[in-house]
């Protein structure tokens, strides 16, 4: 397989965030992505279609920072306000129907539709992906597999959608319990090397999985073309500060595990049931850390404490841990003011300003 790992800049960063779009006067779903998209003041590679008529799709340029890369993030939403959309950060909508889903028409979508039929005509979903550039294939996997252990960790700290259809699914990250009924999705698996990546794609084409790599949905994965490792499945979050958080978080793992590359990797069934929790409790979960259960607060801080000093950016995970996460944030509001109050609240939060980029 063909690669650019080394290609680029080492260890440089960039996201990808995906933004509901919604009607400013009701904030229900706007299938406007096609107008929006005409009119925004981006480069092409800047902003683009994602699966749903309802999103849009901003991205950084690859960066030396997470804050850097957070600041075009903000760009990109600015751009999307003044194209005349109406921007909302978070994982699921959380007053949708059912089936209110446009797709996008274009090869790869009519493709992932027939393949995935009525799996992706259920709402619109939006994650926030970070790409850490590696210095070579196998540094890429031992990236990926520092990635996946801490994956039941980052999960819990960035859950933001416990809403779904109009009311509380129970759970910290609804989104993230949308997107495990799509095959591959979920924990990747142990690997040792470049080679042993390989033979894992062999073995998913020979059950009758994609042979397009890019459809291999791993909740963390290698992105061999861009010669990134990509950290994919996470809630977008609605707040600048924590989408620079969770970037940095990444950013200093997956730097981490190519500099101290891991010794054991954790059983996979392990990892699973840890995801699970962290999906249905968000930072209230008891989950995997380093070959034991531990509250993922507990576990978190200790993370952040062994990095303190790395990235100013890091203060978004602080914050969001101050603040109790926000499915607790978005259950408050709702309490508070209801399903309008916390539609509103999220279109506003959105749209607030650029950020600095140091």
């Amino acid at each position: 397989m063909n690669h650019r790992f080394g290609a680029a800049g080492e260890f440089t960063v960039g996201l990808e965030e995906e933004l509901l779009l919604v009607d400013p006067d009701t904030l229900q779903l706007d299938h406007g992505a096609e107008r929006v998209l005409n009119g925004i003041g981006l480069a092409e590679p800047r902003a683009g279609h994602e699966a749903f008529q309802a999103s849009i799709e901003v991205r950084s340029e690859p960066r030396g920072s997470a804050a850097e890369a957070a600041a075009d993030i903000a760009e990109g939403r600015a751009a999307v306000s003044g194209a005349g959309g109406t921007p909302m950060a978070v994982g699921l909508h959380p007053d949708a129907d059912f089936g209110d889903v446009r797709l996008v028409d274009s090869d790869r979508y009519r493709r992932v539709e027939g393949e995935m039929r009525g799996l992706i005509k259920r709402t619109p979903e939006c994650a926030l992906h970070v790409h850490v550039a590696m210095p070579s294939p196998d540094a890429a996997v031992d990236a990926l597999m520092g990635l996946r252990e801490a994956l039941p960790l980052i999960g819990a700290i960035g859950a933001g959608s416990p809403f779904w259809f109009g009311f509380d699914s129970g759970l910290a990250s609804a989104r993230s319990a949308v997107i495990r009924a799509y095959p591959g999705r979920g924990v990747p698996p142990p690997l040792r090397g470049w080679e042993d990546y390989l033979e894992t794609l062999d073995g998913i084409r020979l059950g009758g999985g994609p042979d397009d790599h890019t459809m291999v949905w791993w909740d963390a994965r290698l992105q061999p073309r861009l010669g990134t490792v990509e950290l994919r499945e996470l809630d977008v979050q609605t707040g600048i500060e924590q989408t620079a958080g969770m970037a940095a978080l990444v950013h200093a793992l997956a730097r981490r595990a190519v500099e101290q590359p891991l010794a054991e990797l954790a059983p996979a069934q392990a990892l699973h049931w840890s995801s699970f929790r962290a999906v249905r409790d968000g930072l209230d979960a008891e989950l995997l850390f380093r070959g034991r259960l531990r509250p993922a607060r507990d576990a978190a801080r200790e993370l952040l404490e062994e990095l303190r000093g790395t990235d100013d950016a890091l203060e978004g995970v602080e914050r969001i841990l101050s603040e109790g996460g926000a499915p607790a944030r978005h259950r408050a509001l709702h309490a508070a003011a209801g399903m309008p109050g916390l539609l509103r609240h999220l279109a506003d939060e959105t749209s607030v300003g650029p950020i600095s980029r140091t």
